[in-house]
């Protein structure tokens, strides 16, 4: 036992990095977000909209696979969508990230590794109700943050992302009531900073 709890703390002090790896969105106070406060809001959001799901869903693996989601990012650093550029991009980014699960599985072993292993590529397959849910989850959180912080810190193509949130949402009803009132929050932000959100619409490229 005690060389199991050892290699899991290892995996602990892994992790801290994930609360100084920061992503490209920011605080209604102006500071950066780590990937751990998305990690955390996401879990909440988890728990608070568990009622206005369409579907049971099982909660324990909901949110063990949001904890887990972006762990990797503790070694492999993280990548935002827009930075995603070409096919090749997308590749590298995989492969980092696939790489990192794998050594988290070899570095746990007999503990929890195989587990937290499948419940990354459930994420990332999105094919059970849980995973939907979570992926949906991730993507909204990150409106949500956009929408608290200054309207400044958008980068363009952040601006069409807030018409593109339905494609994780529309498989549950209670999901994309939830995506409307984000979107909504997210379009008054916009014209309010004197931003056209119609001609926003018109400029998307066919994705």
């Amino acid at each position: 036992m005690k060389e199991n709890l050892a290699k899991v703390l290892e995996v602990l002090t892994l992790a801290e990095k994930i609360k100084f790896e920061m992503r490209h969105s920011w605080l209604s106070n102006g500071r950066q977000e780590s990937v751990a406060e998305h990690t955390w809001r996401m879990s909440l959001m988890a728990v608070l909209l568990e009622p206005y799901l369409e579907q049971r869903v099982d909660m324990a693996r909901l949110l063990k696979m949001i904890i887990i989601h972006d762990l990797v990012e503790a070694e492999s650093g993280d990548v935002p969508a827009f930075d995603i550029v070409n096919e090749e991009t997308k590749l590298l980014k995989q492969q980092r990230e696939q790489q990192a699960i794998l050594n988290l599985r070899d570095q746990l072993r007999e503990s929890t590794g195989q587990e937290i292993y499948d419940l990354w590529y459930e994420f990332e397959e999105k094919e059970t109700y849980e995973a939907k849910v979570a992926n949906a989850l991730d993507k909204l959180e990150v409106q949500i943050q956009h929408n608290h912080a200054d309207i400044s810190t958008w980068i363009e193509i952040e601006r069409e992302f807030v018409f593109l949130m339905g494609r994780h949402t529309s498989f549950d009803k209670g999901l994309e009531e939830f995506r409307a009132l984000i979107e909504e929050m997210a379009i008054l932000k916009m014209e309010a900073a004197g931003i056209c959100t119609t001609t926003v619409r018109q400029s998307m490229p066919a994705r």
